[in-house]
């Protein structure tokens, strides 16, 4: 996607702070954390949201879950716990048009999120 900020993190475009990258997948920190730890982990691929997912995605999916724990540990906080969060749709707070997993931690949080 010509206009997708985070299509053009993926593809090196543009540089982003990057802690985890493969093939399908990638992780960078957020530019305006709202925890200590706070990183968004992508699809490579262009999937605008979760209404765009199909069937044929649940191995990528599968494997966004596994990295962020994954980066859970490698950022100390799978022991005190985290947050996984993926906004869909503008009233949610989705404000790039690119799925992406919020990683959240390095604090006490409560609920709801609110």
């Amino acid at each position: 996607m010509g206009d997708c900020v985070f299509c053009k993190i993926a593809d090196h475009t543009i540089s982003g702070s990057v802690v985890y990258e493969d093939d399908q997948v990638m992780a960078f920190r957020d530019l305006n954390p709202c925890t200590p730890v706070h990183l968004l982990i992508i699809p490579k691929n262009h999937i605008s949201g979760i209404q765009e997912i199909s069937e044929a995605d649940g191995a990528l999916i599968s494997k966004i879950i596994l990295v962020a724990k994954q980066l859970a540990k490698e950022f100390s906080i799978d022991e005190g716990g985290y947050r996984i969060v993926v906004n869909s749709g503008p009233d949610a707070g989705q404000s790039v048009a690119h799925l992406h997993f919020h990683l959240l931690g390095g604090q006490r949080m409560g609920w709801p999120p609110i």
